[in-house]
C-alpha cells in the first residue's frame, strides 16, 4: 500500500486520542504511517514554533512518501509563505508525492499553486478524517471532540483511489433547487479546479500567494462563519472581478454556525447563494461534499477538469485529461 508522511503545519493537535486512532486505523489499512518528529509539539496555539513548522514542511517533502498528509487544520501557514520550501515541495509532487489537507492547509495550497503550478490534493486531515475525532477542527479553532465515528466510507474510497492511483473524477446530485437554475451540458473544458476553505483563500487576495486562475472552476467550504461573514468574503471576491474570471463556482459544506432568529429574520445560507446568482452571470453549483464534514471527496488543486451537468448530476473529471497529457 502506500508510504504516508505525517506532520503538523499548522495547528497544534490537541486530541492525541484522534492523533493515535488515526494513524492506528491506517495502519490497518495496510499502509506505511511515519510521523514528522515535530507532528506533536506546541507552542502557543501552532504545532511548534514558525522555524519547527517550516522544518517540519520541509522533511514531508524530502520523505519520498507517497502521501504526506497534514494532522489537522487550524491556523499557522499564512505566517510561513515567504519561507516556503516552494521548489523543494513542487520536486516532491513531480516524483509522486501527493500533499493532501484541507482547511488552513488551503494557503499552501493556493500559495504553491501561484508559484509553481504544481498539484496539491484538497482532502481530509488525519486526525479529523481518520481519527474522527472532530469535523469541525478548522480555521474557528474549535475543539470539541464528536467521539467515536468511524471515518467515512466516500471519503475512506477517494482516499483509496488517490492512493491507488485510480480516481479520475467525483460526481454529485445536486440539491433540487440548485438543479434547475444550472444549465445542463459542459460547463467547463480543461478548466484549472482550485480553492479550498474561503476565509483562508481570502486571507491571500493581494498578496503574491493568490493564484490568478482564469476561466477556472472554484469551490469553496468554511466552518464557524456566519452567512452574513460568507456573503462579506464572497462579496469581496465578486467585487475583486474574481469570480467573473470563473467558468463556474462550486459550493461545498458551510458548517457550524449559529442563526439569530431575533436579528437575521430569515437571512439564511440560502438567501446567501440567491444574492450570488443574482449578481453573477457564473454558474453557481451547490452540494459538492466537501468541507469540514465527514463525508468529503478528494479534489486535485490545480489540475486541469472539465465540468460537467446532466439533469441532476454534477460531474468533475480529471482522469481523461490528465492520461491525455501522458
Amino acid at each position: 500500500m502506500a508510504h504516508i508522511y505525517v506532520y503538523s503545519p499548522a495547528g497544534a493537535v490537541r486530541d492525541r486520542a484522534a492523533f493515535k486512532l488515526g494513524v492506528k486505523r491506517l495502519q490497518a489499512l495496510g499502509h506505511e504511517v511515519e510521523v514528522d518528529p515535530a507532528a506533536l509539539q506546541t507552542w502557543q496555539r501552532f504545532a511548534g514554533d514558525d522555524a519547527t513548522r517550516l522544518a517540519a514542511i520541509t522533511r514531508a517533502a524530502a520523505s519520498g512518501a507517497d502521501i504526506a498528509l497534514i494532522s489537522r487544520g487550524g491556523y499557522g501557514i499564512t505566517r510561513l509563505l515567504p519561507d516556503l520550501p516552494y521548489r523543494k515541495i513542487a520536486n516532491a509532487i513531480s516524483k509522486g508525492t501527493r500533499f493532501v489537507g484541507f482547511s488552513d492547509f488551503t494557503a499552501l495550497q493556493l500559495a504553491l499553486l501561484a508559484k509553481t503550478g504544481a498539484t496539491t490534493w484538497a482532502g481530509p486531515a488525519l486526525c479529523e478524517g481518520f481519527g474522527a475525532s472532530d469535523v469541525a477542527d478548522g480555521a474557528d479553532g474549535h475543539n470539541g471532540k464528536l467521539g467515536q465515528g468511524e471515518p467515512d466510507e466516500i471519503m475512506l474510497a477517494c482516499f483509496g483511489d488517490l492512493v491507488d492511483g485510480a480516481g479520475e473524477g467525483t460526481g454529485w446530485r445536486l440539491p433540487a433547487a440548485s438543479a434547475k437554475l444550472v444549465s445542463e451540458g459542459l460547463l467547463a473544458r480543461q478548466s484549472t479546479l482550485w480553492g479550498g476553505n474561503l476565509t483562508v483563500l481570502l486571507s491571500l487576495l493581494g498578496t503574491p500567494y493568490f493564484p490568478e486562475i482564469k476561466q477556472g472552476v472554484l469551490f469553496l467550504e468554511d466552518v464557524g462563519e456566519h452567512p452574513y461573514r460568507i456573503e462579506r468574503s464572497l462579496t469581496q471576491l465578486l467585487h475583486a472581478g474574481v469570480l467573473a474570471r470563473q467558468k463556474a463556482i462550486v459550493l461545498g459544506a458551510f458548517t457550524n454556525y449559529t442563526l439569530s432568529a431575533t436579528h437575521d429574520k430569515g437571512f439564511t445560507l440560502a438567501k446567501v447563494i440567491e444574492w450570488l446568482r443574482a449578481h453573477t452571470k457564473v454558474p453557481v453549483l451547490t452540494g459538492l461534499p466537501f468541507g469540514h464534514v465527514p463525508t468529503k471527496v478528494l479534489l486535485p488543486v490545480g489540475m486541469k477538469i472539465d465540468l460537467l451537468v446532466e439533469g441532476r448530476e454534477a460531474l468533475l473529471l480529471w482522469g481523461h485529461i490528465h492520461h491525455n497529457h501522458h
